[in-house]
């Protein structure tokens, strides 16, 4: 994947003129390693998943650093937990000099931790996802996601065709982001690559990561969690499902979640008018190792699979969300809404841009009893406009509120 252009260069950049440390997360594989060397290739890399690198740096971490003093990327960082207590007194040597280290990891819960409660203040957080389609193609990301610069207003609503087609979009869809199969072309190599992907990411990375944990029923939860991807998930009935308490179920989607396999939305609870499901709602976070890990071979498979239409929502929810991580926007969440008598709004995002409602539709044009539950919310909460992101082929006012977006503007 040499060459490609992240969407994230730029904030890191940024992020590096602002902190000493910058902390680069994200899922195995999605090319955490190759952007950093592309992104600062004069610097020093060590791989801490490499025992020489480990034993150089674990050694005498105090003496490493004085050899090392700046311009380093520390890889898989998760694995040498103690660097972070050591860069802390480091760091405050020489507080004012940003711009020194880059971490990367895989594993967000242990990261996070150490980082909260070592490095505040001092460092940046970032998350590299899998390609995203603009990336694919050497596209810039689009203008859409200009809206979110500023308080939401009509007037900044693109126009036009978008920069990229609906097959292109869908075969991104279909494939999944993970760069080396996506990349490959290759049909048997993209099935090896996710089976040798699902083995390792059970047997290696959560076997090291939980030691004690049980990987045939986390085996067994995986598949149950794939089949309810882009569903309101409900503990209770997972557990019983593969035999095991709600508690342990709890576990594993938090270990789902930090590991970067499956996304949990919240729901959105502000209207106390209404009954509102409490209860989260998820989706796998990569559309191609989904459709692997469900055995749908091919494009046909997917248009007659009854998992069509929540794969489809949750490719587009992960490229949007992927795109709002790369802009320099902050303090922004990500919910769904659904009330008790079955109304419902696939996403919807609130930041300092304001509350935007966002409805995600498979086909090519939109009916208005379709999107009854967006015009409703949109009147409650006086929001000056909503979205549906559709595989439309331009851009169209469907009310005088609600816009229709076709999905290559993400």
């Amino acid at each position: 994947m040499s060459g490609i252009k992240r969407n994230i260069q730029e904030k890191v950049l940024k992020l590096l003129g602002m902190f000493p440390v910058v902390l680069i997360l994200g899922a195995r594989q999605v090319g955490k390693t190759t952007f950093c060397k592309q992104l600062v290739p004069q610097w020093k890399y060590f791989d801490l998943e490499k025992p020489d690198d480990f034993e150089l740096i674990s050694r005498n971490p105090v003496l490493f650093f004085e050899y090392y003093p700046m311009n380093i990327v520390f890889d898989e960082a998760q694995e040498y937990p103690e660097i972070f207590r050591v860069l802390r007194g480091i760091i405050d040597n020489n507080p004012n000099q940003n711009g020194r280290y880059i971490i990367t990891g895989s594993s967000s819960p242990e990261l996070l931790q150490h980082t909260s409660e070592t490095l505040a203040g001092r460092i940046g957080i970032i998350e590299l996802g899998t390609l995203k389609a603009n990336e694919y193609y050497n596209q810039p990301l689009s203008d859409f996601y200009q809206l979110f610069s500023n308080k939401l207003e009509k007037s900044t609503i693109i126009s036009g065709s978008p920069p990229l087609s609906t097959l292109q979009m869908t075969t991104l869809w279909f494939k999944g982001g993970y760069p080396k199969p996506l990349l490959s072309n290759d049909i048997e190599y993209h099935a090896q690559w996710m089976e040798n992907y699902r083995n390792t990411y059970i047997n290696r990375d959560i076997a090291k990561l939980f030691p004690r944990l049980n990987r045939f029923a986390f085996q067994r939860f995986l598949s149950i969690l794939c089949k309810l991807s882009g569903t309101i998930l409900n503990r209770s009935d997972v557990a019983r499902a593969i035999e095991t308490s709600e508690k342990t179920v709890k576990e594993y989607i938090t270990i789902a979640e930090g590991t970067f396999l499956w996304r949990s939305l919240p729901s959105f609870e502000k209207n106390v008018i209404k009954s509102i499901i409490k209860m989260p709602k998820g989706y796998i976070r990569d559309s191609g190792l989904l459709h692997y890990l469900v055995h749908i071979h091919s494009f046909d498979e997917l248009l007659l699979d009854p998992l069509v239409g929540n794969s489809f929502e949750a490719f587009v929810i992960e490229e949007l969300l992927k795109g709002l991580q790369a802009t320099f926007v902050t303090n922004w969440n990500a919910h769904y809404y659904r009330t008790r008598k079955g109304a419902e709004i696939d996403l919807i995002l609130e930041g300092p841009f304001g509350t935007l409602p966002i409805e995600i539709k498979f086909g090519t044009s939109i009916r208005l009893k379709q999107i009854t539950a967006l015009i409703q919310f949109v009147k409650e909460f006086n929001l000056p406009l909503g979205l549906v992101i559709n595989q439309s082929e331009r851009v169209e006012w469907i009310t005088e509120n609600i816009v229709q977006i076709p999905i290559g503007w993400l």
